[in-house]
């Protein structure tokens, strides 16, 4: 196995640990890998819910709070329809839990057995005719264009949230929270790959915020001045909204020069409250710009923003800048009316209890929906999985921890690993048993004995699961072997009538890991094929999709995971097609080298220690787009060696000797390795990542080998 590890210049290296107030180890990781904007390392350094965008920055949010908000008002009946996966389940949890909450007359409804994805005509025109008014799509919506037309004949009002990317067609809705929507070639959005349960997270914490929080739907100008060079002043200001910028306005003026009516301050104030820091110095300064004659109306900020945040008592907004944190990730220059609209958007959240102890258990669910739908682990992902994953280790909401109970895992301290490879496919097992409504009945279900029989039944349908993955593998691999030369070499491909609908996205993924190509796998059921598809090495799904899509009678999905449904009529049209598409396939990224390793950092032997896990816990959670780290040590110590393994002793324990500490260590599949590559008292050369161990109720640190060599044997390529 080949070690490579990236050089990265010193001078970087000591450039990012200053600008951005970490160690030398943490930044050459980051430069290492990559991540070197100042918002892709805000996002790694930063874990305070504060620094998550306010939900009322994707567009028509207020539009779906004020129909929400009015439909409580007047009683209205409203359905949530969501999908059948993991996503699709915790956002119809997230959204009925809250609706119930205001005492709302809501149901849900999700895709049972072979119903298509997606709002159909037949729930739209089952809940029209028990007088129902509003229906809430949560992950999916985007492409249902001819049942929210329906919606609109039937006098039904639809708010669609979802993270699908947009048909160039948008359907006639009431209003459209996707972050994938665009402006021509920009996302409306800041960060387009948000999961479904992410969308309606920021949903339900708008509501909230709207209950609760005298500044929803005001208008509001921040102002500051501040002197230019010259004998000149500078006049900045803000219109906010919701928490949210939505205009701004800089005059540079020379007192007495001009009167305010000659600039654009007067129409920009119009009906507008005016917050200040320190007013009677603001005042001075405007009368010494104006003259005494021009009378501000302006509320000072400083005296309430001090006494909830004590630490910015005393201080001018020119002090505060070189003290915040959030100018540090700043792109361009951060002035000190950008310290104030943080300050003033903190005391707001603090104020009126913004992000609650309700938003974290919607963060668990979140954190959940998010990583089982493999959204990149990147940007708001990593702080809306990291609360959620700390709020499930504090207290755990119900549903989650009957799932947790029944696996085994109460009472030990869960990660994104945990989550990813043993709750979320459980949550998965019913969708694709086609009883998706078990799950989202478990995780709304108040009845602590009904939420232990459902709980079981879905621990059930995950074994039954399981032994249908390894059939559905058995008939899907062979069948994708054969189609690569027919595909280019660039698709994985397996179709048959023995393929269930609910295996084809699970098999479709591990087809996709195991060719290291997109995949595409489909079932046929009542003359319709049904294909879900996974991508690898950085292609774009869309790219396929697009070529077929007239075929299509639906389609959607994101750049890493979509689906469609077509006639068997136009299955050799597509078959066709397919092959021709499949030619046009370029990846970004190279086929991954099975015999080589990636390395993050090389560890003299003072580094292992306990203070290791500061720098492990910067960059968890992992997942999609953020491996776990893997680090190089030369001079490790065997001072003893065991076999792990009931049938056969297949796999080594180890205790290596640092020199203060000594780690236990476990390499799988290593025991031929033994007198062989390394041996009792040998010092040795390993890569390795760190974990920490669950044992008998304890957490014990351990290394996890993935090559290891004696010393003084051939270096490995770096």
């Amino acid at each position: 196995m080949n070690w490579k590890k990236k050089d990265v210049p010193a001078e970087s290296v000591k450039d990012i640990s200053k600008k951005y107030g970490c160690d030398l180890l943490t930044a050459s990781i980051l430069l290492r890998r990559g991540i070197t904007s100042p918002a892709e390392i805000q996002f790694y350094l930063e874990k305070d819910k504060r620094y998550l965008r306010s939900p009322f920055m994707l567009q028509g949010m207020e539009d779906a709070v004020e129909r929400i908000l009015d439909a409580k008002e007047e009683g209205e009946k409203v359905l949530v329809f969501g999908d059948r996966d993991a996503d699709g389940v915790t956002s119809i949890a997230i959204i009925v839990d809250l609706l119930r909450s205001l005492d709302m007359d809501v149901s849900w409804r999700l895709p049972q057995g072979d119903e298509p994805y997606g709002l159909t005509i037949e729930a739209v025109e089952e809940f029209a005719a028990q007088y129902g008014t509003l229906i809430i799509t949560v992950d999916c919506g985007i492409s249902n264009i001819a049942e929210i037309e329906r919606a609109n004949e039937l006098n039904v009002d639809v708010i669609v949230t979802d993270h699908h990317r947009p048909q160039e067609t948008l359907p006639a809705a009431y209003t459209i929270i996707d972050p994938k929507i665009k402006n021509g070639d920009e996302y409306l959005y800041p960060f387009p790959d948000l999961a479904g349960c992410g969308v309606a997270c920021k949903l339900a914490s708008a509501i909230r915020f709207a209950l609760k929080s005298g500044y929803y739907g005001a208008s509001i100008c921040l102002l500051n001045t501040r002197p230019a060079n010259g004998d000149a002043w500078v006049i900045e200001t803000v219109k906010l909204r919701n928490l949210v910028i939505i205009d701004k306005l800089t005059e540079t003026i020379v007192p007495g020069t001009v009167g305010i009516n000659d600039t654009r301050l007067g129409a920009f104030f119009s009906n507008q409250l005016i917050f200040t820091w320190d007013a009677p110095l603001q005042k001075k300064t405007l009368a010494n710009i104006f003259g005494s004659g021009v009378e501000f109306n302006m509320a000072d900020l400083q005296p309430e923003i001090s006494a909830v945040m004590p630490f910015v008592a005393g201080k001018s907004l020119l002090r505060l800048k070189e003290i915040s944190r959030a100018a540090r990730y700043a792109v361009n220059s951060f002035s000190e009316l950008d310290v104030f609209y943080n300050l003033f958007v903190s005391y707001v959240q603090k104020k009126e209890g913004f992000l609650s102890d309700e938003d974290d258990f919607d963060f668990q669910l979140a954190a959940v929906g998010t990583i089982a739908d493999l959204m990149p682990l990147q940007n708001e992902n990593r702080i809306i999985i990291r609360s959620g994953i700390d709020s499930l280790n504090n207290k755990m909401r119900h549903g989650l921890s009957d799932i947790v109970f029944k696996l085994g895992l109460s009472g030990r301290k869960l990660s994104s690993t945990e989550i990813s490879w043993q709750i979320c496919p459980v949550i998965n097992s019913a969708g694709r048993m086609g009883k998706a409504n078990v799950s989202a009945q478990l995780l709304l279900e108040k009845d602590p004995k009904e939420r232990d029989r459902l709980a079981s039944e879905i621990i059930a349908m995950d074994a039954e699961r399981r032994d249908l993955g390894v059939k559905v593998w058995a008939i899907a691999h062979p069948i994708a072997a054969a189609n690569l030369e027919i595909y280019s070499g660039n698709l994985a491909f397996a179709w048959s009538d023995d393929i269930p609908r609910g295996a084809t996205g699970i098999t479709a993924n591990r087809l996709s890991s195991h060719f290291k190509l997109p995949s595409l796998v489909v079932s046929f059921n009542d003359g319709i094929a049904t294909g879900s598809l996974r991508s690898a090495r950085g292609y774009d799904l869309q790219g396929l999709l697009d070529q077929c899509a007239d075929l299509f009678i639906d389609w959607g999905g994101h750049g890493y995971a979509a689906g469609f449904s077509l006639e068997k009529v136009n299955w050799e049209a597509f078959l066709e097609r397919l092959q021709m598409a499949a030619k046009t396939i370029e990846f970004s990224a190279s086929k991954p080298d099975a015999d080589a390793i990636s390395i993050d950092a090389e560890l003299p032997l003072s580094y292992l220690n306990p203070d290791i896990f500061k720098v492990i816990d910067i960059f968890q959670p992992y997942g999609k787009d953020n491996k776990e780290l893997v680090f190089l040590s030369r001079g490790l110590k065997v001072i003893d060696i065991g076999f792990i393994g009931k049938l056969e002793a297949r796999h080594v324990k180890l205790t290596l000797d640092v020199g203060r500490y000594k780690w236990a260590a476990v390499y799988w599949n290593a025991a031929e390795k033994v007198n062989q590559d390394f041996g009792l008292n040998d010092l040795v050369d390993a890569v390795f990542k760190i974990e920490l161990n669950w044992f008998k109720g304890n957490e014990i640190p351990q290394l996890c080998i993935h090559d290891l060599r004696r010393q003084g044997t051939d270096e490995p390529s770096l």
